[in-house]
């Protein structure tokens, strides 16, 4: 029987991983390495986070992402955007340096056993082990506005759906959002040569500034620090302090993670969203939407109240609207312990100093616990936090049995 059994191959279970060997437990690790980034984000796109702020996490922090760049030559610094596939190709260094082999089947169910766990593979083999993290990323938590939501995939998509944005090069698309998936999708349709328009709620798009230059005047870097999460002490709590973010009250934390670090565009997307030919729609509520005559008909109101409502038409649907981290999403979890988690007031599982959920040798990791643990949990930011805890609470549990 396995100490540990990790589902799923991101930086977080990766992280996990690695600190779990180095401590001398049994792990096995399910899941294809990266997947979000290989398969979820489009050709193009660049990492938004800072290089220094995207290291994937083991104890002797030897495989972090600018080991990596130096290795391939590659350009890890302050303030240049590293491409996507570069990152991914990170994390499959780190796997194959840093953490145990990957068993790259993925996971049809967690199931609890008198002494533990049953993982179950979707081809139907089944390991034991007796504790269990989740580390499933993502795209469990998609949202989707309940608007658009039944169109059916010909009319509308997350904008994670997408590896490849060629199919839609010849249509009419509307971009649902205002962050930077949204602004970075709509780009890369324009530069296709999509006709493509951004459709917010917001009432003006937010754009992050150019980050200050690494090496500064002590006095600028004391009023407002670097941190992985961007510049300022609030940021640099987020970033650096998520055990003491832990014990704010849960209704604040909930606030937090509701606002803080919402959605804006990079500095470096900016001049391509305003100078290459898409359309930006700010202050707009989408009502609803259906199908006519093979097109997608949306009812928006604003800017100017419930009677400035209008109709658009279009080809289809891109929502780049987030993600939703829900206890009740965690489809992979037997309902029998799913839906007996202890949940917050926001739906997402409650977890303890260690990662623990209510369920005694479950744990959770990423964004199920940002509003335990801060904003940085959505984030690689807080891989290596996650990965000492987590891994520290499975050592204690198994030595009280």
């Amino acid at each position: 029987m396995h100490d540990l059994l990790i589902v799923g191959a991101g930086p977080y279970g990766l992280s996990v991983a690695a600190h779990a060997a180095a401590a001398g437990l049994r792990v096995r690790v399910f899941g294809r390495p990266m997947a979000s980034w290989r398969d979820h984000m489009p050709r193009g796109m660049l990492l938004k986070s800072e290089p220094w702020a995207s290291d994937l996490s083991d104890p002797a922090g030897r495989y972090g992402l600018a080991a990596y760049c130096a290795h391939e030559g590659l350009r890890a610094e302050h303030g240049v955007p590293l491409p996507v596939e570069h990152f991914a190709a990170y994390g499959l260094w780190f796997a194959a340096h840093a953490a145990p082999p990957v068993d790259e089947r993925l996971v049809r169910s967690v199931r609890p056993l008198d002494a533990g766990f049953a993982v179950t593979t979707t081809d139907g083999e089944t390991f034991p082990g007796r504790t269990v993290a989740l580390a499933v990323g993502v795209m469990p938590f998609v949202e989707i506005p309940s608007a658009v939501r039944d169109l059916g995939p010909a009319h509308v998509s997350h904008s994670s759906h997408h590896t490849d944005l060629s199919p839609l090069r010849d249509r009419d698309v509307t971009v649902l959002g205002a962050g930077q998936a949204a602004l970075e999708t709509a780009a890369l349709l324009a530069e296709q040569g999509t006709r493509v328009r951004v459709l917010a709620r917001a009432p003006r798009v937010r754009w992050n500034s150019l980050p200050p230059a690494w090496q500064r005047p002590w006095w600028q870097s004391a009023r407002a620090p670097h941190s992985g999460l961007g510049c300022g002490w609030r940021n640099w709590f987020y970033a650096e302090r998520p055990g003491l973010f832990r014990r704010l009250p849960e209704q604040a934390r909930a606030g937090v993670c509701a606002t803080a670090l919402g959605p804006a565009g990079a500095w470096w997307v900016r001049d391509r969203v305003e100078s290459g030919g898409v359309e930006v729609l700010t202050g707009r509520r989408l009502t609803a939407a259906r199908v006519v005559g093979g097109r997608v008909r949306l009812s928006v109101h604003g800017p100017d109240g419930p009677g400035g409502g209008t109709v658009l038409e279009t080809d289809h649907v891109v929502a780049a609207t987030g993600f939703r981290a829900l206890a009740s999403r965690l489809d992979v979890i037997d309902p029998a312990v799913r839906d007996n988690l202890r949940v917050l007031t926001d739906g997402s599982p409650h977890v303890d100093g260690g990662f623990t959920t209510s369920h005694p040798g479950l744990y959770l990791a990423g964004l199920p616990t940002a509003s335990s643990f801060g904003p940085a949990m959505r984030f690689v930011q807080g891989a290596g936090f996650t990965a000492a805890r987590l891994v520290a609470g499975v050592r204690r549990r198994l030595r009280h049995g």
